[in-house]
Parts: structure tokens; sequence; C-alpha cells
């Protein structure tokens, strides 16, 4: 089992930035990708980032790409997203997820352990 701690949410301007944390701790030697998703209030809970532990490799929604980057510290068991250019339609719960399998899946339900979410709210 793996435990995600999500931090660094909270209320911003348009055009601000934030840079969210996923802390992982348990058994993170089987954890092969992490993601990022975020759910708005009435919706699905959507893809944001994937990047593998092992080569870093990326995946971005094209809502995010160019303005958010996902990163990850291997030796603190931590992955980031760097939040820019914040928009009003960013407002959501953000997770951190991680599968075991590895490759980078964008469905939800490609993933196996959840963080319990980080509100971010941005005004206009």
């Amino acid at each position: 089992q793996v435990q995600l701690v999500e931090s660094g949410g909270g209320l911003v301007q348009a055009g601000d930035s934030l840079r969210l944390s996923c802390a992982a701790s348990g058994r993170t030697f089987s954890s092969k990708v992490m993601g990022w998703f975020h759910q708005a209030p009435g919706k699905e809970r959507e893809f944001v980032a994937a990047i593998r532990w092992s080569d870093g490799q990326t995946a971005y929604a094209d809502s995010v790409t160019g303005r958010f980057t996902i990163s990850r510290d291997n030796a603190k068991n931590t992955v980031y997203l760097q939040m820019n250019g914040l928009k009003p339609e960013d407002t959501a719960v953000y997770y951190c997820a991680t599968r075991w399998n590895y490759g980078m899946a964008v469905r939800p339900d490609a993933y196996d352990y959840w963080g319990q979410g980080t509100q971010v709210t941005v005004s206009s």
C-alpha cells in the first residue's frame, strides 16, 4: 500500500502560479507512474499530467500544456505540479495518484492509490 499526501493548494488570482506537492510513503517501490487529476464540482475527475519515476517521461492534458509542469524528486518520493498562468476554469480539487504499471495512463480507473486532494481556487 502507498500513502499519498498532497499540499500546496490555495486561493489565487487569475494569472498567478501555484506549486502542488505530492509526497508518497509506504510501498513506494511498487509505484511506477504518478498522475495529477482535478475534479470541479459536478464534474468528473479529469487527467491533468503524469510522470514516470524511472525515466521522467511526462504526459499532459491539452488544457494545461504549456502552463503546467510535472516533475519528480526520486530521493524524496515527491512529485510536483507547477501551475503557471492559472485560469478560473482551473478551479478544482487536485488529486495525485499512483499506478503499479509502467504505462502512462490518463483514465482515473487505471490508478491504484489516491491522495485526499487539495483545493485550488482561481478568482477572476
